[in-house]
């Protein structure tokens, strides 16, 4: 008698059949290796870790201390005023100085103790000095720093500041040629009269023309015993 019709396996089933084959009966630490899991069919591989229910918030809880809204609505916290912190103020040494030496105190010590016994504080009126002097501001004065004007891109597109340089130093180049050729007309060429008008030659010393032959020449012979004897007859003679 045939017994009732089998249904097909599923993938699976017929997946999970194969890796009991192999492996043996699938326990719950097999889940949870990833060296022996594998990946399910069409799905990436699970990271072995079984992550919490729905219900789960992710981060911090933090309590709230107000009450929330029925604390809003049922009551009336205000902000309490701040009082007015009192500006410590300078001391007045110029008063505590007049005071003390009317007092007859003269050493340094009888001074300081005299700051302590009477610490006299400056005012606030003399102390600011905008309300001992105020400044005077004029009517149509502007506050802030001028805007720093737009940059003509279409002057810097079209080269004008090299156009405006070169046409600078042409016209620096002109003024220059202009300039030295003027110097040139009225300077005045010097000629050789003008020039030996300013600075003559020195004229030259006339000496007579003589035979050589009647030259001075110097004696072949001395008769002299020695120089001395020359010079003292020389000097006798003349």
């Amino acid at each position: 008698m045939a017994g009732p019709p089998r249904r097909p396996l599923s993938l699976a089933e017929v997946t999970a059949g194969s890796e009991n084959e192999r492996l043996g009966v699938a326990r719950d630490s097999m889940l949870r290796n990833p060296r022996i899991l594998k990946a399910e069919l069409g799905k990436p591989l699970r990271n072995c870790y079984t992550l919490p229910g729905l219900d789960f918030s992710y981060g911090l809880y933090i309590e709230r201390t107000d009450g929330g809204v029925p604390e809003a609505i049922g009551h009336w916290n205000t902000i309490k005023p701040r009082t007015n912190l009192t500006q410590d103020m300078p001391r007045d040494f110029i008063t505590m100085n007049r005071g003390a030496l009317k007092a007859g105190y003269t050493t340094a010590r009888e001074f300081n103790l005299y700051y302590k016994a009477k610490d006299v504080r400056r005012k606030d009126d003399e102390y600011s000095r905008f309300k001992r002097s105020p400044p005077h501001i004029p009517p149509d004065r502007t506050y802030g720093i001028p805007a720093r004007p737009s940059t003509p891109m279409f002057d810097l597109l079209q080269h004008k500041y090299k156009e405006l340089w070169m046409e600078q130093q042409r016209a620096l180049t002109a003024a220059l040629r202009m300039e030295k050729t003027k110097s040139q007309k009225d300077k005045v060429r010097d000629t050789r009269t003008t020039l030996l008008r300013k600075n003559p030659v020195p004229p030259k010393e006339e000496s007579f023309w003589h035979l050589p032959h009647l030259e001075k020449v110097g004696p072949h012979l001395s008769t002299f015993p020695d120089c001395d004897a020359r010079k003292k007859a020389f000097s006798a003679s003349h």
